[in-house]
C-alpha cells in the first residue's frame, strides 16, 4: 500500500467501520479494484468480527462492485451536462459530492472567479480522481478568453512595472512586492485588497488593468519548511502556527490538507485559503 491508502484504512476503520465480510474492504475510498482483487485470496476475518451464517440470510450477495455502488446510493440525480461554475452546493451534494466536499467546492471556485478547465478542478483536494473519471463527460467550461496584453501579470511584475498602472505609486508597489514576497505569489487579483496602503477605490481601479498566473506561487514544504519560513505567511497567525508546529513533531506530518482539518489545525475556510501555498513533500528538497 501507498501511504495515503494504508491511512485511508486506518481512518476507515478508527470511525468505528468493521470489517465483517472480505467485501467490507471494498468499501473504504482508498481501496482500488485492482488492489482489492489482489488482496482477496489473503483476507481473513476474525471470528469474534465475521458475520455468522443466520446473520446473512436476509442480505444480498456482496460483491466489489455492488459495495462500490453502494457508496453513490445518496446520488438523487442523473449525470447530464452542467456548468460547474453556476452549481449549488445542493446539486453537488445530489450528484455524489457530500455537503461538506461541496461546500469546499464551492469556496474554491468563487476564490478563484471561476474553473475553466477540469485540470483546475483536479487542484481542488476534495475532488477523488475517481470523481473527475465521473464528471469529466459532463462539465462544460467558458470557452477561455485570450489574455488581453494590457493586463498587467501581478506576480512578475517588478516595481517599475507596478508603479506604470494607475493607482499605484512608489510606495505602494513596494508594499505589493513586499505582500507578494510574504505571500509566495497571488493565485487571485482580489487578494490585493489585503495590501496595506490600497484604498478602496483605488482596488477598483488597480484590479481593472492586472491579472495573475497562480503557476507563479512559491509553495511552502509544512512538513520540512523551518518555522521561521512558515512564520512569514500572512495566512499564519500566532496561533495556528503553533498548533501546525506541535502537531507535527508529534506526528512527523501530512499527506493531505483534509488531515489538517481533521486535527482541527485549520478550519475548512482557512485550508481553502493557505492551500494554493502549501506542499507535502515525503521526502526533505534538496
Amino acid at each position: 500500500f501507498k501511504r495515503n491508502e494504508a491511512l485511508g484504512i486506518i481512518k476507515y476503520r478508527a470511525r468505528g467501520k468493521r470489517f465483517e465480510i472480505k467485501e467490507d474492504l471494498a468499501s473504504c475510498y482508498t481501496v482500488s479494484e485492482e488492489m482489492y482483487r489482489r488482496l482477496e485470496p489473503y483476507i481473513v476475518i476474525g471470528e469474534e468480527f465475521a458475520l455468522r451464517p443466520f446473520a446473512q440470510r436476509n442480505y444480498p450477495t456482496r460483491t466489489f462492485d455492488s459495495t462500490r455502488r453502494a457508496r453513490h446510493k445518496r446520488d438523487t440525480l442523473p449525470l447530464v451536462p452542467f456548468r460547474l461554475d453556476t452549481a449549488s452546493v445542493g446539486y453537488l451534494s445530489q450528484i455524489g459530492f457530500s455537503v461538506r466536499q461541496a461546500e469546499v467546492l464551492v469556496k474554491y471556485r468563487d476564490m478563484r472567479g471561476g474553473l475553466r478547465s477540469i485540470d483546475e478542478v483536479a487542484e481542488c483536494y476534495v475532488v477523488s480522481d475517481e470523481m473527475i473519471e465521473r464528471l469529466q463527460p459532463y462539465l462544460i467550461f467558458e470557452a477561455k478568453e485570450p489574455t488581453t496584453p494590457a493586463l498587467l501579470e501581478l506576480n512578475r511584475a517588478d516595481s517599475a512595472a507596478l508603479v506604470a498602472i494607475r493607482g499605484i505609486g512608489a510606495k505602494t508597489a513596494a508594499a505589493i512586492i513586499a505582500y507578494r514576497r510574504r505571500l509566495g505569489g497571488f493565485y487571485r487579483v482580489e487578494q490585493l485588497s489585503e495590501v496595506r496602503g490600497i484604498t478602496e477605490q483605488n482596488y477598483e481601479r488597480i484590479v481593472q488593468q492586472i491579472w495573475c498566473d497562480s503557476c507563479e506561487i512559491q509553495k511552502i514544504s509544512v512538513i520540512f519548511a523551518p518555522a521561521e519560513r512558515l512564520a512569514e505567511h500572512p495566512y499564519l497567525p500566532p496561533r495556528t502556527l503553533r498548533k501546525l508546529l506541535k502537531q507535527r513533531q508529534l506526528k512527523g506530518g501530512w499527506t493531505t490538507i483534509e488531515e489538517m482539518i481533521d486535527e482541527k489545525i485549520f478550519t475548512v475556510d482557512e485550508a481553502a485559503r493557505i492551500a494554493p501555498y502549501l506542499r507535502f513533500d515525503v521526502q526533505q528538497p534538496e
